[in-house]
């Protein structure tokens, strides 16, 4: 059986707490990315996705001063890289989203997406 840890990327993309949702939206665009973790030092606050930047620019708010810690997911679940991918599945999807950090006694140290679990489960057939 495939783990997170077989799965995920391990080029976690953060941006700090005092970033703008603009900053994160070009990040995103640009590395093709579909969230990014917020994060204060070493503290995972956060996490931004799309639908977060979505739910933000239909606020008409301006991107280019809203902060990702007003839009972002705070606290969000996380994973050892131990989990089974079956298992990250049915979190995710259980739960409703597409990214979950991946945390080893704190640090982050990966992201895995549904699609990176999905994929396993199919190569696994």
């Amino acid at each position: 059986m495939a783990t997170i840890g077989d799965v995920m990327t391990k080029d976690v993309v953060t941006l700090s707490s005092d970033s703008t949702v603009s900053d994160a939206a070009q990040v995103m665009v640009q590395g093709g990315f579909g969230s990014v973790i917020v994060v204060h030092g070493r503290i995972l606050l956060g996490i931004l996705t799309e639908r977060d930047v979505l739910r933000a620019a239909a606020s008409e708010e301006d991107l280019r001063s809203a902060s990702v810690e007003r839009w972002m997911t705070p606290d969000p679940d996380t994973s050892g890289p131990d989990l089974d991918t079956e298992e990250a599945a049915g979190l995710m999807l259980s739960r409703g989203y597409r990214h979950l950090p991946v945390v080893v006694d704190g640090d982050l140290v990966g992201m895995a997406s549904l699609r990176d679990v999905l994929s396993a489960r199919i190569a696994r057939r």
